[in-house]
């Protein structure tokens, strides 16, 4: 073929880092496969977002999708010679059950099309046993499925997924890699706080509510006076823990935004600080992914629940410890090698005591940590390299390239 025609199916305009970082690597992996022949289309709820990042150029273009998406993501399958997921959270439905659902239409409709279909890098964690067979009737469906981690290999293999399942690693570990990787570099006196609101989710399908509780009609935010009690539980906890980084290590906190709705939290828990004006922030909604990406990697430590967060400050071995709220970041610390002692599964009553524990072990013994990162990150390194290699392949055997 003289070219190829592809749709890539993800959560694309978000001022999301991690997904910009990801959606930029995957076409700079097409387009080192496939040379000038590719044809990419990108869908967007919000093409604004998406053109801070992402113009439409030769060979590329950038489409909007609405919110009730089923009509419009059909015509873009059916146009296109393949079908690539490239959301990270593909096979879950921690955010909502419509992310999900749009990922197995697209799925769905290449198989009815008799397109391509490619599940590239992503992951699999929690979904609701009503959604168990759905995700197996039609993950199944797919010609090649690659997750990010061994366990939601495993997860898709325990749900009877049938398609073909490789295992590599996320294509945002060499985002923005500087070659050669720098052996040692200047403390920063900085330390990262990616901040996730986790009691937002997950996002539900309703026809009218409360403005502030609107992700984008017709989804809302799940709200209760519990989850309300939660939230503010929440910032009183991270305020207090960045206030004890202050005082006891003499630390500037950076309080990280790796999404824009992130943000609200983030303002939230600044404002209750005692020490505000020892913390700045650091913004997806003013910064681009390559922007973001320096400042977590200036950091001296990081406490994260933002997966992304984690990949792209490994890459300068950046110690850090996680309070979860899903499979992603358990995962990740597990393959690390740090999960029973820097990671926290998220609840609705989090021990902060524990948390306290664990920072401090973050804060005194960083060199150890740092170790364990960096052979972390060269493993997740060495399997990322195979992303492209299965692109290849996947490619040639279809007769689109060599």
């Amino acid at each position: 073929m003289d070219e190829i025609k592809v749709v890539l199916i993800g959560y694309n305009g978000a001022n999301n880092t991690g997904s910009e970082a990801r959606l930029l690597k995957v076409i700079d992996d097409l387009r080192a496969v496939c040379g000038p022949g590719v044809r990419i289309t990108v869908p967007s709820l919000n093409v604004r977002n998406l053109r801070r990042y992402l113009s439409d150029e030769d060979g590329l273009r950038v489409v909007a999708i609405p919110a009730i998406y089923y009509f419009t993501l059909r015509r873009l399958v059916k146009e296109s010679d393949m079908m690539m997921l490239v959301e990270g959270s593909c096979y879950m439905d921690t955010w909502t059950s419509t992310l999900l659902n749009a990922y197995l239409w697209g799925t769905r409709f290449a198989k009815r099309f008799g397109k391509a279909s490619l599940a590239y890098a992503i992951d699999a964690g929690h979904i609701k046993p009503g959604n168990v067979g759905k995700v197996m009737r039609h993950a199944s469906k797919t010609d090649l499925i690659i997750t990010r981690t061994y366990n939601a290999a495993q997860r898709l293999n325990d749900w009877g997924v049938t398609a073909p399942i490789v295992v590599t690693a996320d294509t945002a570990f060499d985002f923005d890699l500087p070659a050669p990787l720098p052996e040692k570099r200047a403390p920063s006196g900085k330390v990262g706080m990616a901040l996730v609101d986790f009691h937002l989710w997950p996002v539900v399908f309703r026809p009218w509510g409360r403005k502030r509780d609107c992700y984008r009609w017709p989804y809302y935010y799940s709200r209760s006076s519990e989850r309300c009690r939660a939230r503010e539980d929440l910032v009183r906890g991270y305020a207090a823990l960045a206030d004890d980084l202050i005082d006891r290590w003499g630390k500037e906190i950076v309080l990280i935004s790796m999404e824009e709705l992130d943000e609200p939290l983030v303002l939230d828990v600044r404002s209750m600080m005692k020490h505000p004006e020892g913390a700045t922030v650091l913004s997806s909604r003013e910064r681009n992914a390559h922007q973001m990406t320096q400042g977590l990697r200036e950091l001296d430590a990081l406490i994260t629940s933002r997966y992304h967060a984690a990949v792209l400050s490994m890459a300068a071995s950046v110690p850090m410890m996680a309070i979860g709220h899903d499979k992603r970041l358990e995962d990740l610390f597990e393959e690390v090698g740090t999960k029973d002692e820097l990671f926290i599964p998220a609840s609705r009553h989090i021990d902060w005591q524990d948390v306290e524990r664990r920072v401090t072990m973050l804060m005194d013994e960083p060199d150890r940590i740092r170790v364990q990162v960096r052979h972390g990150f060269d493993d997740q390194m060495r399997r990322m390299a195979q992303n492209r290699v299965l692109l290849k392949e996947f490619l040639a055997i279809r007769g689109w390239c060599e």
